[in-house]
């Protein structure tokens, strides 16, 4: 797949999230702005519940008053009216007002004349029902003119007590569905809080958690009071009430991370797949020279002057040892592939002296670096290098250091190569391999122990090798317990710091 195609998927997928995470985010808006304005309206029902409940509750107050002095002050006497067999009422109101009530009994029945005495009892009987009518109508209208005059004079904490306000709040809102834990206060109009419950707070509900209502709005206006709500619990109870929609969004950011991972698995099999031919390209060309090189040399064998002189048949002899040496070589980094493809690399472990197989390796390398023109230097500092390792595979270790140090050499000036050892902490050894090379970018630096991975220079044909090297040596010194990292400088050189564990004499 063309690198373009896979940009323009991810363009239209990224695209396409954006658009579905931003249709998800602006419904769970609505739907947020939709039961707060629920939870507003049921909360302000229940206020002015309570509020109306205040009013009705002091209304009683002031009847029950009245009644309880009602009925201290009437006092009604009963008597006889004599031969007629009548009651007489005397009563006194509670303005002071003094008054009798006579009720005379129908004649006797030997009396010729029954009609008069009925007609004068119905009579009486409409009067006092007139009087008992007119006499409940002044205790009314004393009882209201009462509460309008007296009502503002009692202290607000008397008018609507803490406990009443608290059991008219948890009824009302049970009413309306509100469930939730909530704290209250009445304060006054300028502000002073008259009475509170212990978990309110006046500077909360910047999330307008806190509603207001007037109490006894028909006080006058310096005398109002004001019964506060806060609710501490209100966001979450507003996003429980949508938690349904919560499994949408953890599907749509499973699909999302699936996504990103999938493109960059693209993008790496695309980048392993152009390391791969780069890895093909240059194993043919390191295959095709020595392949050539015996093949011609074979022709010449087939020449008969050629096998009539010694000195030519040794050469052509040599030649091909050392081809084949190094097509041997080439086969054998290749192979080196397969340790990757294995989660465990098979070594054959014993402990060894770093020092001495060290310096073994830079006398055998000094001929190849004097070859063109450099140096190699060694010190080897380290007073204890005994170290758990394969050989041959710590030697191809330092090899491969070496050859890259080899390969990346500048060609205005002589190349120059030092490796060293020291004990570090007197329980690990450190190994160093410096060069003045060329340098490493500091982009490539994060990449050089990729498989396959070349430094640009390293597509051209003048620099030999797969891409495989440094992996190798990664892998290996991983493997035996160790860490290895590089420092470098463009234009300058490279440094690689190889540290194993060491082994206590």
């Amino acid at each position: 797949m063309k690198k373009s195609t896979i940009w323009l998927l991810t363009v239209i997928m990224a695209v396409t999230f954006a658009g579905l995470l931003y249709i998800q985010i602006m419904y769970v808006k609505n739907i947020v702005t939709i039961r707060n304005e629920q939870f507003a309206e049921s909360v302000r029902r229940s206020l002015y519940a309570v509020s109306s409940e205040l009013e009705q509750a002091e209304t009683r107050h002031f009847l029950e008053e009245d009644v309880a002095q009602i009925r201290s002050s009437v006092l009604p006497t009963y008597s006889s009216s004599g031969d007629l067999g009548g009651v007489k009422y005397s009563f006194t109101t509670n303005s002071g007002m003094h008054g009798d009530l006579t009720l005379n009994n129908i004649a006797p029945a030997e009396s010729m004349k029954p009609a008069a005495p009925a007609i004068e009892k119905n009579t009486s009987m409409q009067e006092l029902i007139r009087e008992q009518y007119l006499y409940q109508r002044g205790l009314m209208n004393e009882v209201i003119v009462k509460i309008i005059s007296q009502s503002n004079n009692r202290p607000i904490e008397v008018r609507a007590d803490s406990s009443t306000v608290s059991t008219f709040l948890h009824t009302e809102f049970a009413n309306n569905g509100l469930d939730l834990p909530f704290e209250f206060a009445v304060v006054s109009r300028m502000g002073a809080i008259v009475y509170k419950t212990a978990g309110f707070n006046s500077d909360s509900g910047s999330d307008n958690s806190i509603f207001v209502q007037t109490l006894f709005p028909n006080d006058a206006q310096n005398r109002m009071n004001y019964l506060k709500v806060y609710f501490p619990d209100k966001r979450d109870y507003i996003y429980h009430s949508i938690k349904f929609l919560f499994p949408s969004f953890v599907f749509t950011l499973i699909l999302l991370v699936v996504f990103l991972y999938t493109i960059i698995v693209a993008f790496r099999q695309k980048k392993l797949t152009e390391m791969k031919n780069d890895f093909i390209n240059n194993m043919t060309h390191e295959f095709k020279t020595p392949i050539s090189t015996i093949s011609l040399a074979a022709q010449m064998l087939n020449d008969n002057s050629v096998r009539k002189s010694p000195k030519m048949l040794e050469h052509i002899s040599t030649v091909i040892n050392d081809e084949t040496k190094r097509l041997r070589f080439q086969v054998e980094k290749v192979l080196q592939m397969s340790m990757f493809e294995r989660q465990k690399t098979t070594l054959n472990l014993h402990e060894i002296e770093a020092n001495p197989v060290i310096a073994n390796i830079v006398h055998t390398f000094k001929l190849k670096v004097e070859k063109y023109g450099g140096s190699i230097t060694s010190n080897l500092d380290a007073e204890n290098s005994l170290v758990e390792v394969d050989e041959m595979h710590f030697t191809n270790v330092i090899f491969n250091l070496l050859d890259n140090a080899v390969k990346y050499r500048r060609e205005d000036e002589p190349l120059l190569l030092n490796v060293s050892t020291r004990d570090i902490d007197g329980d690990r050894l450190e190994i160093t391999v410096s060069d003045n090379g060329i340098g490493i970018r500091k982009d490539d630096i994060k990449k050089i122990f990729d498989r396959f991975y070349r430094v640009s220079t390293g597509n051209r044909h003048d620099v030999k090798g797969f891409g495989l090297g440094l992996a190798y040596v990664q892998k290996i010194v991983r493997e035996l317990q160790g860490t290895i990292s590089v420092e470098s400088e463009l234009g300058k050189g490279t440094k690689f710091i190889v540290i194993l564990p060491l082994i206590k004499n």
